[in-house]
């Protein structure tokens, strides 16, 4: 656990120049606009330990899967979301020695994430080698008012010398991705060019044949006039730039502004991209750095206005959540339905960058509860539409009948994950798939969705449940074999207990479903019917057996589920127990250990539980909790959040409080020594679910909202919002009271303390706190 982030509300600042730190302060740093994103890298480049990473949303390149052998059914790639062009490259040559921190003596550092206004900025003094000293000061952001927008303020004063800098401003695209399996560089030049103030360069990738034009220029002051001077023209393959002889005054400052548009095929078509990028970058231009810089602060204010959680008494919990919700609307946007969020957003390379259960499983509450439900549905509808991909998926591994297995990893709906363990064995994905579609309809009311799509989904992978179990006749019920729970420090298992119970849950909502759409819309149920050649009458029977008689391991002493079959033959050690030197276990112990220990990456069972709360009394939960939680290491990003939500529901303020902090601060402090190859993005919602179903207790009862808030000692107060079916809702709980304000013009029922009460529009009630 690192602990050099300096602790602020609105900020996330880093102190002195700490270059063993540059890769997470890197993944930290990032900015991104839902449309591409940008690592905290040097403007000027940066000798040391570094990971260079511009990206672009939904452009991807199918890896070559690196294995010594084949399986029938592997995937025969791992989609990568790609290293762009480096938009952000400048050199500086001062009197013939080159700015780098590396080799430089570096003072006074900060950089700063400025997240209520959405910009980076950075600060320094550099001591060349020769005793030349120059202040630096920089500010970027990429645009989310105009998404194709980069854009850079970059100042330089040298404070005791005059002298000359030779400066290149450029754009490079001979790039590659640090995680390639064969260290291959995944694009090819197809245009560049030089003018006298503008450049222009356009690479294509291979086989999948995106095509990325990214166009720039600048402008060059001193003493707050624009000044002129001669540029001469640099190129080589994917690499286009200026090379300029700036004057360098001592104690005056030079202020370089550059502007960067990038455009894919994506949304043109190829042969248009030169011109969309440069008519871009023209607006851009004629704004001005500072127009635009205002701008992005007043986009920024509307989404805190919609999103932002306030934590009163507690500063290093207020710049968690700020952080999270921050990278997570920098990541999503909702605005285009052939985009998911990747687990790392644009903040590094690491999973490839691509679509996993994170998005239905942990992300999905935050976009329902505070954006329009076109985004939330958007979500939905990317997994409709690889529907067909997720069939033949299954069919690749032997399955029929129109059985559907969704991707554990993918760009396109095809599978791509190249781990053989989850690839194949954690089938609990496709649950996660269907129970986001109940969870938006609960939430929403958005019925229609279920004829119209969500039905045809539910059906295939319901279809593949059934075909996935087998019937022990020893046990005379049906079983689920050689699976991985979300708990990946378990490998082919039998019964594990969040799968099976996902899987007849599935199964019975399905049913349920066809009911619904019988008595609503029976032409289009039997247009579906027709169209998947579904038998109702066998298949519905078939599943409602399985649901009847699925076998879920128990311990009958201890009263709990065991997470799988054998779980209780581990010698049973408590992580408290532990040899701190030991954690994290997954960086410290061999697989082989790791596997025949009884430590749990994140908990099965009270994934379980945490899904399907309404079936499980307190008693049990706190059975169950009591007994994971002391062996759950928390080295999956994806589990203190669900711990905080059941500790809170249990009463369990430290407990709950504890794993917050962790949950919040995961990449802040780097809980797990890995944050270096990029932010934990899609965990990060469930920090928001810390929050508000944690702490704040919402929850979903008779199709409208619930609250069962608690307080951690740490903090004075809390306040959130959400939207909830076309209403607005600020919660504020504090020691003494709760505060819940309608800020909308609908009469809203809401359930305190399960006590049901009506909130006239546009007024407030006060309830008492616990």
């Amino acid at each position: 656990m690192k602990n050099y982030i300096i602790h602020d509300a609105w900020n996330i600042i880093e102190e002195g120049f700490l270059p063993e730190y540059n890769r997470i302060s890197e993944s930290i740093f990032s900015i991104g606009n839902g449309y591409q994103g940008q690592r905290a890298n040097f403007e000027e480049g940066f000798g040391g330990e570094t990971l260079q990473g511009s990206y672009m949303a939904g452009v991807y390149y199918p890896d070559k899967t690196r294995v010594g052998w084949w399986k029938n059914g592997y995937p025969e790639y791992f989609a990568k979301v790609l290293n762009a062009t480096n938009w952000i490259g400048m050199t500086l040559i001062i009197e013939g020695e080159k700015l780098d921190l590396h080799t430089c003596q570096v003072k006074d550092f900060k950089r700063i994430l400025n997240m209520q206004e959405g910009f980076l900025e950075r600060s320094f003094i550099a001591i060349l080698p020769s005793g030349k000293q120059l202040r630096i000061k920089a500010q970027r952001f990429v645009s989310i008012v105009q998404k194709e927008i980069g854009t850079i303020k970059y100042r330089i004063t040298p404070l005791n010398f005059s002298g000359n800098l030779d400066l290149t401003l450029f754009l490079d695209g001979d790039i590659k991705n640090e995680d390639a399996n064969y260290n291959e560089k995944f694009w090819e030049n197809i245009y560049q060019n030089v003018q006298a103030e503008t450049a222009t360069l356009t690479i294509k990738t291979k086989k999948t044949g995106f095509s990325l034009c990214s166009a720039t220029t600048f402008e060059i002051f001193q003493k707050g006039n624009p000044i002129t001077l001669e540029t001469s023209p640099v190129q080589r393959d994917k690499y286009v730039g200026h090379q300029l002889r700036v004057p360098l005054v001592q104690n005056e400052e030079t202020t370089i502004y550059k502007f960067v548009a990038q455009v894919t095929s994506r949304d043109y078509p190829a042969k248009d991209l030169i011109t969309q990028a440069q008519k871009a970058l023209q607006d851009a231009f004629a704004k001005g750095f500072e127009t635009l810089k205002m701008e992005q602060a007043q986009a920024w204010a509307k989404k805190w206005e919609d999103s932002d959680i306030t934590i009163e008494g507690d500063i290093a919990a207020q710049q968690g959540i700020r952080f999270n919700i921050f990278q997570l609307d920098q990541t999503y946007t909702g605005e285009d339905a052939r985009l998911n969020i990747g687990p790392k957003g644009f903040t590094g390379e690491k999973y490839g960058g691509s679509t996993y259960w994170d998005t239905e499983a942990y992300c999905l509450a935050f976009y329902l509860a505070t954006d329009a439900p076109e985004v939330a549905k958007n979500l939905l509808l990317y997994r409709y539409k690889h529907l067909p991909k997720a069939i033949e998926n299954a069919q690749k591994l032997g399955f029929k009948n129109g059985s559907a297995l969704y991707p554990m990893v993918t760009m396109n709906g095809e599978e791509c994950h190249n781990e053989w363990e989850i690839t194949f064995e954690e089938i609990h994905r496709n649950g996660a798939i269907a129970k986001a579609i109940f969870d938006y309809v609960q939430y929403t009311g958005d019925k229609s969705y279920l004829a119209d799509y969500g039905l045809e989904v539910l059906i295939a992978i319901s279809r593949f449940w059934a075909e996935r179990v087998n019937f022990s006749e020893e046990k005379q019920k049906y079983v689920m074999l050689g699976v991985t729970g979300p708990n990946e420090y378990e490998n082919n298992i039998n019964n594990n207990y969040y799968t099976n119970k996902i899987a007849i849950w599935c199964l019975a909502y399905t049913n349920e479903i066809i009911g619904f759409v019988k008595g609503t819309q029976p032409e289009k149920l039997q247009a579906l019917f027709e169209k998947i050649n579904f038998q109702e009458e066998k298949e519905c029977a078939k599943w409602y057996d399985i649901v009847q008689k699925m076998y879920f391991p128990y311990n009958n002493a201890l009263r709990i589920f065991m997470q799988q079959d054998g779980y209780m033959d581990k010698e049973q050690i408590l992580v408290k127990d532990l040899d701190k030197s030991n954690l994290p276990i997954n960086q410290k112990w061999s697989w082989d250990r790791i596997l025949r220990s009884c430590f749990i990456k994140q908990a099965d069972t009270l994934q379980a539980i945490y899904a399907f709360e309404n079936e499980y009394d307190i008693e049990t939960i706190k059975r169950h909790f009591e007994f994971y939680e002391p062996r759950t290491v928390h080295e999956s990003s994806l589990s203190p959040c669900v711990h905080v939500v059941l500790a809170s529901k249990l009463g369990l303020k430290e407990k709950a409080y504890e794993l917050y902090l962790r949950t919040s601060r995961l990449d802040l402090d780097d809980y797990n020594n890995d944050t270096e190859d990029g932010c934990h993005t899609t965990s990060m919602a469930g920090t928001w679910m810390s929050v508000v179903q944690g702490f704040g207790g919402m929850r979903l009862k008779n199709d409208t909202v619930a609250f069962s808030p608690i307080i951690p000692e740490q903090w004075r107060s809390y306040t959130f919002k959400i939207m909830h079916r076309g209403s607005l809702l600020r919660v504020r709980v504090s020691k003494e009271n709760v505060l819940l304000e309608n800020l909308s013009d609908n009469v809203v029922n809401i359930y305190i303390h399960d006590e049901l009460c009506t909130i006239e529009k546009n007024s407030s009630l006060m309830a008492k706190g616990k």
